[in-house]
Order: structure tokens, then sequence, then C-alpha cells
């Protein structure tokens, strides 16, 4: 197995002409992104010293330049750690505090340590066949991924260069890419999703176009035409969100998609038909997954039409257990903690033991399900609160945090709830205990919370209660809360 860093070099130096990235505006061929990728390195080592093992924070912002810098750092064997553009100063202090990074890039409001930003590695260094190009080591750390724990507080996944190589392939079997595929990424690189969907296409050697977001319907209906896309990544937020701007403008495509990865976030059966109806030649491919576990499990819509109802077999390569509280695997049928192994699997959380992550080499999910007795994996619930908001994981402990902050709150709990537009799956409901309940509407705790917060997780759902309900240790119980 070849690291991917290592693929995109060995495909680009065979396909040179052939394009990579295209954002819209410019294109970049695998000759070019080569030629940048070493251009970034020799920068990030003779401007900012940076080595072996030093971690560089990359604003994940879905840029030519960002595809260069981070794959350089991977060259150097120095890890990548990318966070969302908009991360709240809080969230960012932590993660910065847990990592002490060698160098920032692409984060304007930095001012304690060493500084760039991707304009500063716009350059070319000239690359032949013959030059003698070191890799990076498949054990050593290529990414650290920040996830939200139960605890509120940022946990680092480590990701080694054998585990990203491995998604990448596991992913690429399942979907069956080619090298003809272009694919367009409209996903945030921030998120273990969108960022392994940039490394399955670059080592499959696929073009990628780049879009903003879905939100931008007529550029993503533009995009699909223009540069003949045939696949790409979504949540079922942005489907409710095509579905709700556009009907079923992309019934038009079904000839021309030759296939869709969609997850983070449950689907209703009744989205899957409408895909399945919509789409009949294409490959609608479902994954079940963690950034600790990447796409653990798949389906496929069409072949998969009498399991809809569970999230699929375990992926290529990939073995998934039910195991009891003792860490005892249970039969078929029964339900427990699912747990995960195979090359994919993290090797482990930043500065975290992993007695209570891995049972043996098996990585617990915190979910909780079941597998049947033809393989197919029943997922009955999230042990853990976490809030799935379009995708994206929110940690109820964070808001309230920042809730509890406010003089008139004198003691709140969140939960996830329905999205009563049907669009994000899930939205935060704040269950706030206060003598001004006056004060709890939306548009004025937007305002009080702002950029506190990242705008999806500022609550859409305010209720005043007169207690939260709690254990005797303090803990908020808050499947007392699900029903009212």
């Amino acid at each position: 197995m070849n690291s991917i860093v290592e693929q995109v070099f060995i495909f680009g130096l065979k396909k040179r002409d052939k394009v990579a990235l295209q954002n819209g505006k410019s294109s970049l061929t695998y000759g070019g992104l080569l030629g940048e990728i070493i251009y970034a390195r020799k920068v990030l080592v003779e401007r900012y010293h940076i080595e072996r093992s030093s971690k560089v924070i990359l604003a994940a912002d879905k840029q030519i330049e960002f595809v260069a810098v981070y794959f350089a750092c991977h060259l150097l064997e120095a890890v990548a750690v990318p966070i969302a553009p908009d991360t709240n100063a809080k969230r960012y202090a932590l993660i910065k505090e847990k990592i002490c990074p060698a160098l920032v890039v692409g984060f304007s409001n930095e001012e304690e340590l060493p500084t760039a930003f991707f304009t500063d590695f716009i350059g070319e260094e000239k690359i032949t066949n013959e030059e003698q190009i070191e890799f990076p080591s498949l054990d050593s750390v290529a990414d650290i991924i920040f996830t939200t724990g139960t605890t509120g507080e940022p946990k680092g996944v480590q990701l080694s260069h054998r585990n990203i190589a491995a998604a990448a392939r596991n992913i690429n079997a399942f979907i069956k890419n080619t090298t003809d595929d272009v694919e367009m990424l409209a996903l945030p690189i921030a998120h273990s999703f969108g960022l392994n969907r940039m490394k399955c296409a670059l080592s499959n050697g696929q073009t990628l176009v780049l879009l903003g977001s879905f939100a931008n319907i007529k550029r993503f209906y533009r995009f699909m035409g223009e540069y003949r896309v045939n696949g790409f990544g979504m949540v079922p937020a942005s489907w409710a969100l095509l579905k709700k701007l556009s009907g079923d403008e992309l019934e038009k495509y079904k000839d021309n998609i030759h296939y869709i990865e969609i997850g983070s976030a449950p689907m209703s059966l009744e989205d899957k038909h409408l895909l399945m109806d919509l789409l009949p030649n294409t490959r609608l491919c479902m994954h079940y997954g963690l950034t600790e576990a990447s796409r653990s499990a798949f389906m496929e819509f069409h072949d998969d039409a009498e399991y809809l109802d569970t999230v699929g077999k375990e992926s290529p390569n990939m073995i998934i257990t039910v195991r009891d509280e003792l860490g005892r695997q249970l039969p078929p049928e029964q339900e427990g903690e699912i747990c995960v192994s195979g090359d994919a699997v993290t090797i482990g959380y930043l500065d975290l033991p992993p007695t209570e992550s891995f049972w043996g080499d098996a990585f617990r999910t915190g979910d909780w399900g079941s597998l049947r007795e033809d393989g197919y994996l029943c997922l009955k619930s999230r042990k853990k609160e976490l809030i799935n908001v379009g995708g994206k994981k929110v940690s109820p402990i964070e808001i309230e945090e920042v809730l509890n902050s406010m003089d008139f709150v004198e003691d709140c709990a969140c939960i996830g709830v329905t999205d009563p537009a049907g669009i994000l799956g899930e939205v935060v409901k704040a269950f706030v205990v206060t003598e001004s309940p006056e004060k709890l509407t939306g548009e004025h705790m937007d305002v009080l919370i702002g950029n506190r917060l990242e705008g999806y997780k500022h609550p859409a759902i305010y209720e005043q209660i007169d207690v939260i309900p709690k254990t005797s240790s303090g803990k908020i119980q808050r499947l007392a809360l699900t029903g009212k």
C-alpha cells in the first residue's frame, strides 16, 4: 500500500496534462499540482522551518492552494490539522493548546504563533520523473482531525498514512470509481466526509471540481453540465436543500451521474426511494462511519433495496462486531456496542490512552446496534449525546456553556430534535430555566450568542422550563427532555 500523497505523485508523473482540480475560475493539471506541492514543501521548510512531526493548522478552505499545502505537509511527514475557517475562538484556542502547532495557515486573527496565508504558497517547482522524492512512512501520523466528544471538548483523532490510504482504497473499491470520473466536491473539507472525498479522487487520478457549497444551486447545475461531472458526495441535508430549491432537476442528469456517496446523518426511506426513482442507473452509496473509523459500512440503494432500513454491510477490508459492556462479541440479532476493526481505524486519540476507546484492536464507536444473520448492520441509537445538524456533530455541552454565561439564564440543557423544516435532519433545542422568557426568541438569542458559536450550533428552538432533570450526581437526563 502506498500513501495517498505517493499515489498522487505516481499518477501525476504518468498523466501530467490531465486536469486534477477545477474551481470555475482556474484549473490545475496533475503536473501542475505536483509542482505546487513541491513548492509548498520548500516554503514550509525554508521559510517556516517545518520538520517531521511538526503540526500545522490549516484553515480548510476549499481552494487549490489548500490542496497543495495539505499534501506538502504529508510529503514532509508533518501533521496536517485541518479545521473549519469559521471555527469559534474557544474551540480554536483549545485545539491550539492541545497540539502546540509550529505554523497556522489561513487564519488572519492569529497573534501568538507563526502565521502564513495560502497566497504565500503560490508557486511551482519543476519536477522530473527521475527526481528522487522521499514519501512518508505509512505508520507516521498524517492528520489530526478534531471532533467533538461528549465532554464538549474537542478530541483529536490521529490518522496515520496507513489509515487514510486504507480508507480511500476501501471507499473507491465499494463505489467503483475510475480515473475517468469527474467529481464535484461541495462538502466542507474540514470534516472527514469531504476531506476523504478529496483524497479518494486525487489518489485515484480523477478530476475534482471544487464548489463552495450546495447552497449555490445555479452554479451546482452549471458545473454539472460544463465539466461533465459524473459523481459527488452529499449529506442528507444537502439533498433536502437540492430537493427544496430545484425539485426533480437532478433527474435530468440521470444518464450522466454514475455515483453519489451519501453519509454523516440518517436519510429517510422516502428520500432513499425518491433518489432511486430519479436516478435508476446511479450507484447510490450510503455509508455508516466515524472520523475514527471512516466508512465502516456501506450500502447501495438499488442493490440493497430490501435492506434500506439498515446501514448496510461492513465495507471492504473492515470488520464490524457487536460487543457487550465487557467487550465480549455478541451473536447476531443481539444488541450491543458497534465496534470496528481494520487498517482504516484510527491509531488513537491525541494524548488519550486507548483503554476506553478499544476492545483489543476493535474501536468502540459508542453507537448501539445489532448485526443480522445476513450481515446487515442495524443502527439502533446513538449512545453519545451529540446532535447531528446537517451532518455536522454538535456538542450540547458547548452550547450550554454559552447559554449559562448569560445573566438571565439560571440553567439550561440542549438536545437534538427533528428539524421542522425538514432540511437539516436535526436542529438544536434549548430548554432554559429563566424568569425572563420574553428574551428566548431566536432573533434575540442569536444576537447574544453572536460568533461565540458557529451558526449551525445556535439553538433553533427555545423552551422555558421550571427545572432541568438531573441525576443525583448532577448529570443532565437528556432522555427525559426528548418527549417534551
